[in-house]
């Protein structure tokens, strides 16, 4: 390395140098009681391994076969009171709380000593009888404990209160502690995914995975995250659907495919979108939109079973009924019905712009004049709202829907459904388009729309249009948002309350 270079290089060090930071006394104090358990000897970081024998739960639901015997068991320190000789803690594990009492003649005085030297938030193993105190807890009178990992900073002031909502998503791991109820929500999500999954493979659908990164982002109308890679100078999209590359393998000759996976939309973020979100996408040949209904329905039932609710729930105060079967409405019926307009006759964009100014909708200027744009304006912005309890909506409009099948008998409509529940859309179905003729001329009419400054518009996508002139069977597909499922059915107000690490603004 060159003179000047070393010289540049050594500024830029100094330039860079980590400065120690200032502890308050809080902390300041929890770091000296590792420095002295370092040089006890004591580390506990290096501590390697430990096997409970029970968890929480497991010994407040076996008590009178536990009671006097000895168990094992470990958690986060979430309380603790020192009474002279004595001492309780409350401990938290992956199940719940559970109560330790310490004392002299259990633990001698310099076992004691050390046990009152802990921190809440510190992580400990303990050994010891299961008890029941005076007042009826049931608790572990403790014999031996081990401190497995020291809590250099502080719960939350109360750590069953931790109410700032952007601290509980920036910092999930805090939320957790502080409010274990956030994990029920978790562990729903969980279920509803296994049952997702079970009632797929029970119908002999195959899961399958699909590029995460493409060449094109195709397969909905949304903007793309970009990225580029190096070696082969390649500009590359984070998906925003696998929906063409599983009609792919129809045409290779799986006949029944799903996926679940995340998909990545470059777009606005409010309670119900997250930039990166999970999405369950199937594919079913010899079958249409109709079977989809079906299905959406039973994946429902699966889910409100696996969970234990009945077919009446409540979300944010409301009332929704989900028994089945649910109500169906074409776009046009549901205009009708709630922005008491009539397209059904209309032919014309001038006669369709009236009917919209009569229901009170302002249409976008950026968006081509045509009847199925102005209909779907005026549903989206006045009928959507009104959809609390599930509602079927179909005949879609051609010019909304690039990937879906005409309607022989209704110019301009297409065999498309959207499911609506609390005024959301949860969910997406065609009857699939199999004409490679005419989707490449949709493709081409998107082409136009994004030169013409649609960034949602899709691009075209040769191979896939190849793909269909090989020859697509009648396939049925449909997708579902998974976050927007599970924030109904555990009551969750917003999209980030049902996703772990939802994306954040850092903070400079």
């Amino acid at each position: 390395m060159k003179e000047k270079e070393i010289k540049q290089n050594n500024q830029h060090v100094q330039q860079t140098q980590v400065v120690e930071p200032t502890y308050n006394e809080q902390v300041q104090n929890r770091r000296d009681k590792l420095t002295g358990l370092i040089k006890a000897k004591k580390n506990p970081f290096d501590e390697t391994k430990f096997l409970p024998s029970h968890t929480a739960i497991q010994i407040v639901e076996s008590f009178e076969q536990l009671e006097g015997q000895t168990v094992i068991i470990a958690g986060r320190i979430l309380t603790r009171r020192i009474m002279g000789k004595a001492s309780f803690a409350t401990i938290l594990d992956n199940s719940g709380k559970m109560q330790l009492f310490a004392n002299i003649d259990n633990l001698t005085e310099e076992g004691h000593n050390e046990f009152t030297n802990l921190d809440i938030g510190d992580i400990i193993g303990a050994t010891g009888l299961v008890f029941k105190t005076r007042t009826g807890e049931i608790s572990v009178k403790i014999n031996k404990f081990t401190l497995l990992a020291k809590a250099l900073l502080p719960l939350p002031e109360k750590f069953n209160g931790l109410k700032d909502v952007d601290t509980r998503y920036r910092q999930r791991y805090v939320d957790l502690i502080a409010n274990p109820e956030v994990k029920n929500a978790f562990v729903a999500r969980a279920k509803i995914i296994k049952a997702i999954r079970s009632l797929l493979d029970s119908k002999g659908f195959l899961e399958v995975e699909t590029p995460i990164l493409a060449t094109l982002a195709g397969g909905a109308s949304a903007r793309p995250f970009t990225t580029h890679h190096n070696t082969l100078d390649l500009e590359l999209f984070m998906r925003i659907a696998p929906e063409l590359y599983l009609k792919r393998l129809i045409v290779g000759g799986f006949d029944k495919v799903y996926e679940m996976g995340r998909m990545f939309r470059n777009e606005g973020m409010s309670p119900k979108h997250n930039p990166e979100f999970t999405m369950m996408e199937l594919y079913e040949a010899y079958a249409d939109y109709n079977d989809m209904m079906v299905l959406v329905e039973e994946l429902f039932c699966k889910c409100l079973d696996e969970l234990q609710l009945g077919r009446k729930i409540s979300y944010q105060g409301i009332e929704i009924d989900l028994t089945t079967p649910w109500e169906k409405l074409t776009m046009v019926e549901a205009v009708k019905k709630y922005a008491k307009v009539d397209f059904s006759k209309v032919k014309k964009v001038v006669d369709a712009e009236k009917l919209a100014l009569a229901a009170g909708v302002h249409l976008n200027k950026d968006l081509p004049k045509t009847v199925g744009n102005i209909l779907f304006e005026v549903f989206d912005k006045i009928v959507e709202p009104n959809l609390i309890n599930p509602t079927f909506i179909t005949e879609y409009p051609i010019e909304v829907s690039p990937l879906a099948k005409k309607i022989a008998n209704k110019p301009g409509f297409v065999y498309r459904f959207e499911f609506f529940i609390y005024g959301r859309e949860m969910g997406n179905a065609y009857t699939e388009l199999n004409d490679p003729i005419d989707q490449k001329e949709r493709f081409m009419a998107q082409v136009a729309l994004k030169q013409s400054g649609d960034a949602e518009a899709m691009a075209h996508d040769d191979d896939f249009v190849t793909a269909l002139e090989y020859g697509m069977p009648p396939t049925g597909g449909l997708g579902i948002g998974i976050d927007r499922m599970v924030m109904l059915l555990t009551d969750s107000a917003s999209i980030r309350d049902v996703i772990l690490f939802p994306t954040m603004k850092p903070i400079k």
